[in-house]
């Protein structure tokens, strides 16, 4: 046992969830709703795993409290957008403790909606609504006498379904398939999509419209799903994904790839043939939600080397 050695190593505080409100003297509020979650790593922890040494541990609970500490002091714009939030935190932790190689924290945002009344935006109430979720993790690493710092966004479980313009047809066929062709078909799935950004200069980066990045995702999501002739045409939903990633990217310059992944969840007409009805291709209007097994779609698609920034 003593002859083994730490391959890797990561410790710190998750599930730190924080409420942060902004009151503006007009009495307009803002709300930001996360959960946090904190890992600090560097060579010196070793000796906290082989030789049970905690004179270095950053103990997790002080890392809740860093959290805390910083959503109170910060200035509201440096905490009300998840990823500058993300990044102010590890820079802090890399910072302030000269034995910490990289801090990685990672942020799942717990989005409200402003309630409205009369089409008039309530200014201090609030409700949540089921929808994607929102995270974003940031890697601040020490490099000589600066900090690089790698970052990833996304969005998960942003279910989405349309009831025409899909199919499934020209696929490889042979004795174990029992697939039939489907000129036109519903299709449906969770979307999990992340991106990771160009830039790795802490102050650059925190410069990044990153509200706008993440509303643009979803807009190409959803819109290349639904209006997108391309997606009509080609059959397939790994094609429906390269068109989602390709227009990310062709959008937002900051982005160097973006990641997808679709579980197909099908919905399969419903044979109602032994009661005389047609309910099959072109008749098919009753359909069967059948969640597993499920097909699983994923690529990472990047730009070109001469395409970077």
């Amino acid at each position: 046992m003593e002859n083994s050695i730490i391959k890797s190593q990561a410790y710190g505080k998750d599930r730190v969830r924080i409420v942060r409100v902004v009151r503006h003297a007009d009495g307009w509020q803002e709300i930001a709703d996360y959960s946090v979650c904190v890992l600090l790593s560097g060579a010196a922890f070793e000796s906290s795993y082989t030789k049970g040494d905690n004179k270095l541990v950053v103990a997790t609970d002080s890392q809740k409290n860093t959290v805390y500490y910083l959503a109170k002091t910060l200035a509201a714009d440096r905490v009300m957008v998840p990823e500058v939030f993300a990044s102010e935190v590890a820079a802090f932790m890399v910072k302030k403790y000269s034995h910490v190689t990289t801090c990685h924290v990672k942020i799942i945002t717990k989005p409200w909606e402003r309630m409205k009344f009369d089409d008039k935006a309530h200014p201090h109430s609030f409700y949540r609504e089921g929808k994607e979720t929102r995270w974003t993790e940031a890697f601040v690493t020490r490099a000589g006498e600066g900090l690089t710092v790698k970052m990833n966004s996304g969005f998960y479980d942003l279910e989405v379904l349309k009831t025409t313009n899909s199919s499934f047809t020209d696929f490889w066929r042979d004795e174990l398939t029992t697939l039939p062709e489907m000129a036109d078909r519903v299709l449906s799935t969770k979307v999990l999509c992340q991106w990771t950004f160009v830039e790795d200069k802490l102050e650059a980066l925190q410069q990044t419209s990153f509200d706008s990045i993440y509303a643009g995702a979803k807009r190409n999501t959803l819109d290349a799903l639904a209006n997108d002739p391309r997606a009509w045409v080609h059959a397939s939903v790994q094609t429906t994904l390269y068109i989602m990633a390709d227009r990310i990217l062709n959008d937002f310059k900051a982005v160097d790839d973006v990641y997808y992944a679709l579980p197909n969840i099908h919905y399969f007409p419903f044979d109602l043939s032994k009661f005389g009805l047609k309910n099959l291709q072109a008749d098919a209007e009753v359909y069967m939600p059948i969640a597993d097994p499920s097909g699983y779609i994923t690529a990472t698609i990047s730009r070109p080397p001469k395409g970077r920034l």
